[in-house]
């Protein structure tokens, strides 16, 4: 049975909701706060609650916050392929989403941070596997080499699912150029896309990445409330989205990466994983915190009323 393998980094959210930021100096109350699993825990428990296998390849922590990374994805049945860090915690993003659900993320890496060749050999991928690659791995300098190099030595027949995140920005890295070649599903939001490639729209953006990236790699690039956009080069079409009255967008993007793996997995088309994967996002939309994607049962229902 396929399996997702996450290469990217558990880290511990303090979730924060306000009615807007402060400016610089200021000081306002929140309305709630809490601690959770966040990160690449998000994509993996998307994927486990949609039927996926998954497997967690980076590093956790030996404190408090590596504790509770454990514990999150040990009730998801997410298996951790390393034993914890001896000498740090897992680390730290603050998440501060305000009435209008904008989103602001200021983060400190821990253990996650880290990865060795050594660690990666402790897995051996299956031939239809699904790996999982963040574009903020590529900005970890105990981390990015080896996870190249391991990505690079892969037999084709395992697909790499790559997301670029707001904070790459550099096509033309060494890091990026090396990885290129090898990524087989591209996903992202539209704002990704447009930083990535220069474009001011998705629909210009869609062409310049393929300039980017192998003929055969499928482009999956989210559009919000309007859903997404799927499909090879030369054949990608519009996935339409589900109205629904957002409170929160925060982990909406990686329920929709998630399922959509999900779906491959389970054989369906990339339009009908699209649309289970875009049904997915619009739910996690309607609950607060990271890691809101629903189980399989919901999605369906969703897209069964909507069809």
């Amino acid at each position: 049975m396929s399996r997702l393998l996450h290469t990217g980094q558990v880290i511990v959210d303090l979730v924060m909701a306000l009615d807007t930021l402060p400016a610089t100096g200021g000081d306002v109350l929140a309305k709630s706060a809490s601690f959770q699993a966040g990160g690449g825990f998000n994509v993996m428990a998307a994927a486990r609650r949609n039927g996926l296998p998954v497997v967690y390849l980076g590093r956790h922590g030996n404190g408090r916050f590596g504790d509770l990374a454990r514990a999150a994805m040990q009730a998801e049945g997410i298996e951790m392929a390393l034993a914890a860090s001896s000498d740090k915690d897992t680390g730290l993003c603050v998440s501060l989403t305000e009435a209008s659900t904008e989103r602001t993320f200021i983060s400190h890496i821990g253990a996650e941070g880290e990865l060795s060749a050594g660690d990666l050999a402790r897995v051996v991928p299956h031939a239809d596997d699904y790996v999982y690659v963040s574009g903020y791995s590529l900005l970890l300098e105990g981390k990015a080499q080896p996870l190249i190099d391991w990505l690079l030595a892969l037999p084709r027949e395992i697909v790499v699912v790559f997301d670029p995140g707001p904070l790459v920005k550099a096509p033309d890295s060494a890091l990026m150029r090396g990885l290129l070649p090898r990524i087989d599903i591209w996903t992202s939001n539209g704002p990704e896309a447009l930083a990535f490639t220069g474009a001011t729209d998705i629909a210009a953006a869609l062409p310049e990445l393929n300039r980017y990236l192998p003929a055969q790699t499928m482009l999956v690039v989210r559009d919000g409330p309007n859903g997404c956009w799927v499909g090879r080069r030369g054949e990608i079409e519009h996935v339409p989205g589900f109205k629904v009255q957002a409170v929160d967008s925060n982990g909406a993007g990686d329920a929709h990466a998630g399922v959509f793996i999900a779906g491959l997995a389970a054989g369906l088309k990339p339009v009908e994983a699209a649309r289970r994967a875009n049904a997915a996002a619009a739910l996690a939309v309607t609950r607060w915190g990271p890691a809101t994607c629903p189980g399989a049962a919901e999605v369906d229902a969703l897209v069964s009323r909507q069809k």
